[in-house]
């Protein structure tokens, strides 16, 4: 009889556990609702270009302008010389003034690709693309592209992943594993890092030592450029793109290990970037934006990041580095999710996930 005392006792511990844990949890996916716009191949980047219309990319090749009020769809032909391979294909897009610039893995011959940024002038039937820049050396790997972009002013930031080759995002003569900074013309400033004491790289470079950078967005808010990074078993971040700074892979492993088991490096350590927030185990960070608008605007000023292992959205206030604070929005939802746009009209937020567009509003 004293067994059973004693294991009621236990099994009553385990169900308050239980109870706390599904009571408590700071999700919120309750509050909102989850349309399917329309079914997409594996998308990638995507832009508004107005109050209906967003421009899609997908890795396989395909550029698409999705009417979100009709869900009528428009394929628009191009000429760029890009390769699908791995992680690389038609990657991230941007939209302003009529003019779009588009991120991909450019084909430069014998299985080499680089991450390339190519400027268009927005055309409905068809997009001719001239390059602005390529990140050098072209190297044969199909992993870590990055790529987002985000414009300042008429400053260009592009991120380029290190392409699975480790430390050559040490290397500042080298563009992959970087933040780029050029001019959204392709020329180049001349306040970037070469012409401000770091005579050693190349004149694109903003600052060094990142893995696989698949967030970039500017902030309305401060005007400074936010990026969140993808480590590799552990070791995801969200942090500032800051002018000649390093972000020390692989040197730092960022709290993460390598796919063999194998410690990277430290955390962090002086000398080198801290990121605002970690993620260790990974979540897989991929898009982010700072929010802005009237649909959430109790969350205008915060940072949204989606996440493809996980399937989730979370916010991230941030206004207090020595303190910031993480809400789990939702989790398997919509599925892994590639890009998070805001409404630029009414503030509701856009998600291309593996297969889809998808919109979230409140109930």
């Amino acid at each position: 009889m004293v067994v059973d005392q004693n294991f009621l006792k236990v099994k009553k511990y385990f169900l308050l556990i239980i109870f706390f844990l599904l009571f408590t949890s700071k999700s919120y996916s309750n509050n909102y609702t989850f349309t399917k716009i329309i079914e997409l191949n594996e998308p990638w980047g995507s832009s508004f270009i107005n109050n209906d219309e967003i421009i899609i990319t997908e890795k396989s090749g395909k550029i698409k302008i999705v009417n979100v009020v009709s869900k009528e769809v428009i394929e628009i032909k191009h000429n760029l010389n890009f390769l699908e391979v791995g992680q690389g294909g038609l990657l991230d897009i941007i939209y302003q003034d009529n003019t779009l610039w588009i991120s991909y893995s450019e084909d430069r011959g014998n299985s080499k690709t680089s991450t390339s940024i190519a400027k268009a002038q927005l055309n409905k039937q068809e997009l001719n693309f001239k390059n602005i820049f390529q990140a050098n050396p072209p190297i044969d790997s199909g992993y870590h592209f990055g790529s987002r972009l985000a414009i300042k002013d008429d400053y260009i930031y592009a991120s380029a992943g290190e392409r699975g080759q480790g430390m050559i995002a040490q290397d500042p003569t080298k563009h992959p594993g970087s933040i780029i900074r050029i001019h959204t013309d392709g020329s180049i400033p001349k306040d970037n890092p070469k012409f401000e004491g770091r005579k050693n790289w190349l004149p694109e470079i903003y600052q060094i030592g990142v893995r696989n950078p698949q967030g970039l967005i500017l902030s309305d808010y401060d005007g400074k450029i936010y990026l969140s990074n993808h480590g590799a078993r552990g070791g995801d971040w969200f942090g500032e793109a800051k002018k000649g700074e390093n972000y020390g892979w692989k040197i730092l492993g960022w709290g993460g290990k390598n796919y063999s088991g194998i410690k990277i490096g430290p955390k962090w350590k002086p000398g080198f970037t801290k990121a605002i927030q970690y993620w260790i185990p990974s979540i897989a960070t991929s898009a982010i934006t700072i929010y802005k608008g009237n649909e959430f605007k109790e969350w205008n000023g915060h940072a949204l990041v989606t996440s493809l292992k996980d399937k989730s959205l979370r916010k991230l206030i941030f206004n207090d580095l020595t303190n910031v604070k993480e809400d789990l929005i939702f989790k398997n939802n919509v599925g892994r999710i590639r890009d998070i746009q805001v409404h630029p009209s009414n503030g509701k937020i856009f998600f291309l996930s593996e297969n889809a567009l998808w919109l979230m509003e409140k109930k």
